[in-house]
């Protein structure tokens, strides 16, 4: 049984199960990832957190020590990237492939910390575990410095929201903990960050394979003076629920267990919502009020973002999988234009006017991608043209849509405002889409055949559910 483990049974033989489970309940939890480019040691940090944090069983080490001996690529080091590359190929590699997620807490708070890759092909794995993230740890190898990698993770990571970066400067035991190195590797950041909205950027230089500066400071760099990596997580705020944003419901499930309850199932994405509030829903603009909110704990008040809820209405009204019920003042934009920065993520390039699945929260529909806007060099910034996209390119581009759909900008809701595409023969997911502005509906839907609009039309009407087909391309 490791330290950590030994701790927590004095815990909780001194105070009880019961205060034991309500002093976890308490913590604030910190949703985070590693990314940067290969070989910058990712998955070693984490390991060396879950190591010096006293997070690993004994059981564990001793398949560690066991498998190391196989597969380790730290030479006479313990390789603590083997805690998170569970891949086969991951560990004959040396690189990670998919995310991998680990959860650890310290006295101060609960942490769930996703291991994304580092290779320019597996972009879109990355940008998954960026998608929930609170806090980005920007790894960067102290003998190469800021990669053409390290800026594109970091310009995701800045696209999808993330406001709290932490620069690892890793492996600076290679370079002796030279400070002339990690202060140039600082400014070079910096000098790229510039072109971010990034509000908060710290910088820890450390040695993930030794321990420098992750879990205790280390006598190695007496030039830097803040706190080591670990604390400075602790010390960092989590996002919080947004309940300033008017509020969203998307309907995920219409449920009618009996003849005399009719609900709409799904979860806030913000704002608030109160027994009796007047509300409509969208697209189609019908309006109720709210009779009941009923969770698994027993019907309630009022509800807040971030909370699975089911709604009765006072008079029923249409509503299906996909709609969203908002206040019956809203102003909320409803549109078939959207103008969104896409990351592209499959090696068949984007092909404009081609259709495309478009999946926004609960809502499915078809979209065709009009035209590319300007396409973003990840090392400038700039702004550049192009008729395509290939894998991990990124893109300002416009979209209409079959029909008219709910949107918001996604700086006011991650939830309502982030898309996929997917492709229609083989059902995989091409892009990742963020809407930057909600363009003025069009009526007239000229990129479509007509026959294309009713066929979905009809899908809609006669065949609510998805039905899953396996066809080749060929």
């Amino acid at each position: 049984m490791s330290s950590q483990n030994n701790d927590t049974f004095n815990e909780v033989k001194e105070i009880g199960i019961d205060a034991y489970l309500a002093r976890q309940q308490d913590k604030s939890l910190l949703r985070m990832l590693t990314c940067g480019s290969v070989d910058d040691g990712k998955s070693t940090l984490i390991g060396r957190l879950l190591h010096d944090s006293h997070q690993i069983y004994e059981d564990q080490l001793a398949a560690l020590h066991k498998d190391n001996e196989k597969v380790g690529n730290a030479g006479e080091d313990l390789d603590l990237a083997l805690l998170v590359d569970g891949l086969q190929a991951e560990r004959e590699q040396g690189i990670t492939i998919d995310v991998a997620y680990r959860y650890f807490s310290t006295a101060k708070r609960k942490f769930i910390i996703a291991d994304t890759p580092g290779h320019e092909q597996y972009t879109r794995n990355m940008v998954t575990g960026a998608s929930t993230s609170d806090v980005a740890i920007i790894l960067v190898d102290a003998r190469y410095g800021v990669q053409v990698q390290t800026k594109r993770h970091s310009f995701i990571c800045d696209s999808l929201g993330i406001k709290q970066f932490v620069v690892a400067v890793n492996k600076m035991d290679i370079v002796d903990f030279d400070e002339t190195v990690y202060e140039k590797i600082k400014a070079d950041y910096l000098k790229f960050a510039e072109q971010l909205n990034v509000s908060n950027i710290k910088f820890v230089p450390m040695s993930a394979l030794k321990g420098d500066n992750v879990v205790t400071r280390s006598a190695h760099t007496p030039y830097y003076t803040d706190k080591p990596l670990l604390e400075l997580l602790e010390d960092s705020p989590a996002a919080e629920t947004d309940t300033g944003f008017e509020a969203r419901l998307p309907v995920q499930y219409v449920v009618r267990p009996n003849l005399n309850f009719r609900g709409f199932q799904g979860t806030l994405t913000s704002g608030k919502m109160h027994v009796g509030d007047a509300i409509k829903v969208l697209p189609s603009g019908k309006t109720s009020s709210i009779k009941e909110i009923v969770t698994f704990d027993g019907n309630l008040d009022s509800a807040e973002a971030g909370q699975a809820i089911t709604v009765t209405l006072n008079n029923e009204i249409d509503i299906s999988r996909g709609d969203v019920i908002v206040p019956a003042n809203s102003t909320a934009a409803v549109t078939n234009q959207l103008q969104a920065k896409i990351v592209w993520m499959h090696e068949s390039p984007l092909v404009l006017g081609k259709s495309y699945n478009l999946k926004l929260g609960s809502k499915n529909t078809s979209a065709i991608v009009k035209k590319i806007d300007y396409t973003i060099d990840v090392n400038t910034l700039e702004h550049g043209t192009s008729d395509s996209l290939q894998l991990n390119e990124i893109a300002i581009v416009t979209l209409e849509l079959t029909e008219t759909i709910l949107a918001d900008e996604y700086h006011s809701n991650h939830e309502t405002g982030s898309f996929i595409l997917i492709d229609r023969l083989s059902n995989l997911t091409v892009a990742a889409g963020m809407i930057e502005q909600v363009l003025q509906s069009q009526t007239k839907q000229s990129n479509f055949s007509e026959f294309e609009v009713e066929f979905n039309s009809l899908v809609r009407k006669h065949f609510p559910h998805w039905q899953a087909l396996d066809i080749s391309k060929l």
